[in-house]
């Protein structure tokens, strides 16, 4: 394995385990089937990784994009604590 391979994997896992932390963030607030849904996908993109981490990488971020910003996005509650 080439050293820029290394790095390359580096990034594809990390940015797995960011999917995986924003999916178990998302896990409280969505329903049951929708989680499932969620950790179907999230799975699939890991097993993806083992035989294809470019294929795999490009799944990630449209699983992430899909994710959307509302795990990052504090509650209106929140936003107005600061005003």
């Amino acid at each position: 394995m080439a050293a820029d391979d290394r790095l390359e994997d580096d990034e594809l896992a990390r940015r797995l385990r960011e999917a995986h932390r924003r999916v178990r963030m998302l896990s409280t607030s969505a329903n049951a089937t929708e989680r499932e849904r969620l950790a179907r996908r999230y799975l699939t993109i890991c097993d993806l990784a083992k035989r294809d981490p470019e294929r795999a990488a490009a799944r990630l971020e449209a699983f992430l994009a899909s994710l959307g910003d509302a795990a990052d996005t504090p509650r209106n509650e929140e936003n107005t604590l600061g005003d």
